[in-house]
């Protein structure tokens, strides 16, 4: 009887070590695939450092990941530009794959943490249509280099106040000089290569189709400005263009009527998707920041739905653009679409045709797509400026 229990029991126990071990496998096998995540997610956080070359620079970039509630969050600084702390997010390690977004000045790094001691990461940087090449070492508190203290913060000008430019210098441009825009720097105003009416267009947010009644000169003669407010802080927005249309009314003898005209316009509306832009986190009451790193490559930075119908009508449409979304408040988002010959003609720019196969769509298509807004052509009774007196700028 003893005989017979005995290899009874072994076939039991055999029986339930294999049903283990089957049970084990998957186990082991999904803790296989996520112990890299695992392990160099534990590893990524600390401080890394490496050189990006742009421009003709070598720019030191710092990089501060910790590791928060949701996953990991991160701090991007180029410190030979100031070093202020820029927002990383969506830091993601798949394995050695690492990924992050740089929403606040529209940029993205993907790169490859090394196997053997994860102390490096091979990558590359993108802020525009060209990836460029960006490895970063982990540093210690020997190695890392020293962030610059952060600027004073600013001070903004008295709500209530309306100023003047105590200081405004208006030169000629130089002949064929290349570049043009409008530029604001903490109290400091300036110009490069502006024409009256891209200053009309600019303080009164109209399109140079909205002006009637100039003279040719005010659309061919280019000029360069310079001026600093009369009071102490940084102005708002309307503070600002405020004082370019003092500044037009005195040194240009400016003076108009507005007239209400049915004109070919472009509006934008929400499209049947929603909005998919986000709501920015910066000041309301800095001033927006608009600009383009390439033809079709469009940041934005605390802009409102008008500001942002603003320059899409001054530098790339032929129309006025006039904004119908209801959208309130300010926000952050970066757009990219392949132009097309008719577009960036207020920039003075000539665009090739669009290639076969494009990086992106065309203007409308992208706006949909990446904003979950819709443009589109028809007929709106818009301000008109129509031209009373005016006057080449007298001397500084």
């Amino acid at each position: 009887m003893g005989g017979s229990t005995a290899p009874k029991f072994r076939v039991q126990v055999f029986q339930r070590k294999r049903e283990f071990v089957k049970k084990l496998k998957p186990l082991l096998a999904m803790l296989v695939a996520l112990s890299g995540s695992v392990l160099f997610g534990q590893d990524i956080s600390g401080t890394w450092q490496g050189t990006l070359q742009a421009g003709g620079r070598d720019l030191r970039i710092v990089l501060k990941i910790s590791k928060a509630d949701t996953g990991l969050k991160g701090q991007f600084y180029s410190i030979d530009q100031g070093g202020q702390s820029i927002p990383v997010s969506a830091i993601t390690l798949t394995g050695t794959a690492v990924k992050m977004t740089i929403p606040a000045i529209g940029g993205s790094y993907e790169g490859k943490l090394s196997n053997t001691d994860a102390t490096s990461i091979t990558g590359t940087f993108t802020q525009g249509p060209s990836p460029l090449p960006l490895n970063f070492t982990l540093a210690n508190e020997k190695t890392a280099w020293a962030i610059p203290e952060p600027p004073p913060p600013v001070v903004p000008m008295a709500a209530d106040a309306s100023p003047s430019f105590d200081v405004a210098t208006i030169k000629p441009s130089v002949p064929d000089a290349p570049g043009k825009g409008i530029r604001v720097n903490g109290r400091n105003f300036s110009t490069l290569n502006t024409t009256l009416n891209d200053l009309i267009t600019f303080a009164y947010g109209l399109h140079a189709r909205q002006i009637s009644g100039g003279l040719s000169w005010m659309d061919t003669e280019k000029y360069d400005l310079a001026a600093v407010p009369d009071r102490p802080g940084v102005p708002s927005d309307a503070q600002l263009k405020g004082m370019i249309k003092k500044l037009l009314a005195d040194r240009f003898q400016l003076k108009f009527h507005l007239e209400k005209k049915e004109l070919t316009v472009f509006t934008i509306n929400v499209a049947k998707t929603g909005a998919k832009i986000d709501k920015s986190a910066s000041d309301p009451k800095q001033l927006p920041g608009l600009g383009f790193r390439g033809l079709g490559d469009l940041i934005v930075r605390n802009a409102t739905m008008k500001d942002f119908a603003g320059l899409l009508q001054s530098a790339v449409l032929d129309r006025p653009v006039v904004d119908q979304t209801g959208l309130e408040g300010k926000f952050d988002f970066t757009l990219l679409w392949t132009p097309d010959e008719t577009q960036f003609v207020g920039m003075g720019m000539k665009v090739p045709p669009p290639p076969e196969n494009p990086a992106h769509p065309d203007l409308f298509t992208s706006m949909t797509q990446q904003l979950g807004l819709k443009m589109e052509s028809g007929k709106a009774a818009v301000d008109v400026l129509a031209i009373d007196k005016v006057e080449k700028p007298s001397d500084n």
